[in-house]
């Protein structure tokens, strides 16, 4: 790399702070194969003490937050300087499973529309590995309508006392603290009366359960709220003006499923399954290497993997510079959700029946050592259609792409301007 990047924080090169992050990592951090890296379990504890552990070094040594304020515990560094540190650290292991939701999407949310406190507490704890961050939005009856909420804050006194629940949050079991959407007001339309609020986890009032999927994983929570009482230093941008936070950090969350955030602490999967599948070795290993038929299935994935990397690259250069609107970020997140599933899909297509056999650790279809960690195919079957749920389902990514990006007229909405305690909503 030979681009030359001056911030308002340094006069390094990015060439010079390439180097000097490749020796401070050489010495530091452990070593990997980039094409085969350590499993973390998102829904076990012990990855996450890991990653806590691992992000304390990069803090330490001067490589942690990149891209955040220094006052905030960062660098204050051009994105350019966080590519390079991504080039440089793909064969170390990461604290990735920090990315999302701490740092793209609540970290990055936090330092939008936080309070000066909240920054410096927050953002800071989550830089030096002390904290997690996670997000408390979507709710049992709530489907993809974020801002149809109908957990409530009432203001009692110098109280916030919040009642209701939450679902499907990203690892909070994990997490310290959580960005917590509520309604302060019914009497305004469903986007008015919102008020967002940083909780944390371990306060009195809080009930959390584990859910589990169909693939076994325990990754994500529902959480239940009986009298939690916050102050107003927990509101974070303005009371009743939640949407506004919640969009922004929907925004980031959109970015960050796509891959195209500049504070992502390395890029990669963090584990095995979540590395692109290996198509040509799966065609190879199953004895079709040399079908016509298989070949133009793997050469339409891989292409497509290409094309989503240019994208992210294009998006993210665009909204810099000002064309492309900043909800751009939605066609990364739209297009990454259709590239995992074709990769998916065709994956099981070249495998066949084999993708869905598993005789036990170390064994695959009849023994054949060369399928082993090939044929995992069908659990990964199994969650596909994540990447089209979370954000936001891609039905209402391309409502966004529609309307914000490309400026065609809004669906109807028969709850426009109504007031939210005058909508008609289904009782449970």
């Amino acid at each position: 790399m030979t681009d030359t990047v001056t911030s308002t924080e340094t006069t390094e090169s990015v060439a010079d702070f390439a180097a000097r992050a490749r020796a401070w990592l050489a010495d530091n951090m452990p070593q990997i194969d980039p094409d085969n890296p350590p499993f973390s379990v998102r829904a076990d504890q012990v990855s996450w003490d890991r990653a806590k552990e691992l992000q304390k070094r990069l803090y330490e040594g001067g490589f942690a937050g990149i891209c955040f304020p220094r006052e905030y515990g960062g660098l204050g560094l051009d994105y350019a300087y966080q590519r390079a540190f991504n080039a440089e650290c793909r064969s170390y292991e990461m604290p990735l499973i920090l990315n999302v939701p701490t740092f793209t999407i609540c970290a990055a949310t936090i330092l939008d529309m936080g309070t000066e406190e909240q920054k410096r507490e927050r953002i800071s704890a989550a830089v030096r590995g002390d904290e997690i961050l996670c997000q408390l939005l979507s709710e049992p009856s709530g489907g993809s309508d974020l801002a149809g909420v109908i957990t409530r804050a009432d203001k009692q006194g110098d109280k916030w006392v919040i009642n209701g629940a939450k679902t499907w949050s990203t690892s909070a079991f994990a997490a310290d603290y959580g960005l917590l959407l509520a309604r302060t007001d019914w009497t305004v339309p469903k986007h008015e009366g919102l008020t967002m609020f940083l909780v944390p986890l371990d306060a009195p009032g809080i009930t959390m359960r584990r859910i589990k999927e169909v693939n076994g994983n325990e990754e994500f929570c529902e959480e239940f709220f009986d009298g939690l009482e916050l102050g107003d230093d927990a509101v974070v941008g303005e009371v009743n003006k939640g949407w506004e936070v919640a969009t922004q950090q929907l925004h980031h969350e959109r970015r960050a499923v796509g891959g195209g955030s500049e504070f992502a602490s390395g890029t990669a999967a963090e584990n095995a399954n979540e590395m692109p599948p290996d198509h040509v070795g799966l065609a190879e290993a199953t004895g079709q290497g040399d079908d016509p038929r298989i070949q133009d299935l793997a050469g339409r994935a891989l292409t497509r993997r290409i094309v989503k990397e240019q994208l992210i690259d294009h998006v993210f250069r665009s909204i810099g510079t000002g064309a492309l609107p900043p909800n751009a970020g939605t066609l990364i997140r739209l297009f990454h959700a259709e590239t995992t599933e074709l990769e998916v899909d065709t994956a099981l297509a070249i495998a066949g029946t084999a993708g869905v056999i598993d005789e036990g650790p170390g064994k695959d279809l009849n023994g054949a050592p060369e399928l082993e960690g090939l044929l995992d195919i069908g659990v990964r079957y199994l969650s596909r259609q994540t990447g089209s749920i979370g954000g936001g389902t891609s039905e209402m990514a391309r409502n966004v792409i529609g309307e914000r990006i490309l400026g065609f007229p809004r669906e109807l909405a028969a709850d426009k301007g109504v007031p939210f305690n005058q909508v008609k909503r289904n009782k449970s």
